[in-house]
């Protein structure tokens, strides 16, 4: 499981103010327009997804790569509404983007007790904790956002400990809605770097696999110390 925002060694201070004065324009309303649509159909496949793996225990592999793929794009847009990467976020499901990371390993038998518990109770032990916890979080993002605009703006460097705080708080949210959807089993830790959160959510899926020097390497810079 990956799920990250790569740091730029440099940042486009002309992008940054393109997307801080217009970004709303050509970003988020092109975008947010087609991903209404597309989440319409993600919910009609979340009810169906319930039913189908209440009754057969499987969830079905086309309805867990639509609901990946359109996570993947709603990412990456916020990945560039949140300034942590520079050029447009493309199009589409199948759209390939160099600045992200997003891979959840599929899982083929959910558990039908956690499926059922989340659609009856999930709003209870799940939305309303973390939503309180998120709550404050935003808090400390805006501020984070904030300081560190000025600071790309004036050098072009975004301060990888403040880089790492805004991206391990989309990753925070991204952990909640992916349970919330029933594409992982693991409950999402009340924590910003949820150290061993990844290795747990592959070894469910039965996917797990040691990590090899070039992949720890990749990881290093995604999550606080």
């Amino acid at each position: 499981m990956k799920l990250y925002v790569k740091h730029q060694e440099d940042y486009s201070r002309v992008e940054l103010l393109l997307r801080s004065f217009l970004g709303f324009l050509y970003i988020a309303f092109p975008h947010g327009f087609i991903l209404f649509f597309m989440y319409i159909w993600s919910a009609i496949l979340q009810f169906l997804t319930f039913w189908i793996v209440l009754f057969t225990g499987r969830f079905p592999e086309s309805f867990f790569e639509y609901q990946l793929k359109l996570k993947r794009w709603n990412f990456r847009v916020n990945a560039r509404l949140y300034h942590l990467a520079d050029d447009y976020p493309p199009f589409w499901l199948d759209a390939e983007d160099d600045h992200i990371e997003y891979d959840v390993p599929y899982l083929e038998n959910p558990s039908r007790g956690l499926v059922l518990l989340r659609a009856l109770l999930g709003w209870l032990y799940v939305l309303i904790p973390h939503g309180f916890v998120l709550f404050f979080l935003s808090i400390g993002a805006a501020v984070v956002s904030f300081v560190a605009w000025f600071i790309v703006l004036f050098t072009g460097k975004y301060p990888p400990e403040l880089f790492n705080f805004m991206n391990n708080f989309l990753k925070y949210n991204e952990r909640v809605g992916l349970y919330m959807s029933y594409m992982v089993d693991v409950y999402p830790p009340f924590s910003l770097s949820a150290e061993g959160y990844e290795k747990e959510v592959a070894i469910r899926a039965g996917v797990y696999e040691e990590d090899t020097e070039e992949q720890k390497n990749d990881f290093k810079d995604t999550d606080l110390v």
